[in-house]
């Protein structure tokens, strides 16, 4: 058997493969796409309900795509196709839930770039406005097993759920998943702009709380 292909990315003629197999009921092709995609769909709908539940969502995306796999028409990777069926049914599961709110259903006054960073922070002296005034802490003087502590992971994780759910999911995406600006644009139906400024906001706000609990002097709990 060889190499397994990635349907996330943009390779049209591994997209047509496996396509072909799901509609003809290759179950080897399900298991393929299944093994690429399954983890990554879990974590995506655990940001919107109980891990519980987020089973639940996964298992009827899947049944989804193999109801809807003819109307599939390619104009998108099979990967952005398949998670937007997920995130449809995570946000009308929360719906029933009402556990958390999505951006796309935080109402009219809902500011989806907010709680970042305070704007204040990001003003240098000779550079002005939206640059840092101080050079990042040099975390590699750390001992690495603090660095890459499971307390300090921990830390990473609450930072990434603390964020505003648009930012949330540009940055769970782009940097836990892997996926190009471009992908994750398509996938939640915003611009590349939008993608970036998300992107950007939700890495400072990660970036601002592992500066606090790395800073010097700051030792972990015992």
């Amino acid at each position: 058997m060889g190499p397994v292909a990635d349907p996330g990315r943009r390779e049209p003629r591994a997209d047509e493969r496996l396509v072909a197999g799901l509609r003809a009921g290759d179950e080897a092709c399900l298991e393929e796409v299944f093994a690429a995609l399954n983890p990554g769909l879990l974590r995506m709908a655990a940001q919107y309900v109980p891990s519980a539940v987020a089973d639940e969502v996964v298992q009827e995306t899947w049944i989804a795509v193999l109801d809807g796999i003819d109307t599939f028409e390619g104009r998108s990777s099979l990967r952005t196709w398949i998670y937007r069926i997920m995130l449809n049914k995570a946000r009308n599961r929360w719906r029933r839930e009402r556990r958390t709110v999505p951006h796309a259903i935080g109402g009219p006054h809902h500011d989806p770039y907010r709680g970042a960073i305070a704007p204040e922070r990001l003003h240098h002296p000779d550079l002005g406005a939206q640059y840092w005034p101080d050079a990042p802490s040099r975390w590699e003087t750390l001992p690495e097993d603090r660095l890459l502590g499971t307390e300090t992971m921990a830390v990473v994780e609450q930072a990434l759920a603390g964020l505003p759910p648009a930012q949330r999911e540009v940055m769970s995406l782009r940097d836990v998943e892997g996926w190009t600006g471009p992908e994750v644009s398509r996938a939640l139906g915003i611009s590349l702009a939008n993608q970036r400024v998300l992107l950007h906001r939700a890495r400072a706000a990660v970036r601002t709380t592992l500066e606090t609990y790395l800073a010097p002097g700051t030792e972990e709990p015992r």
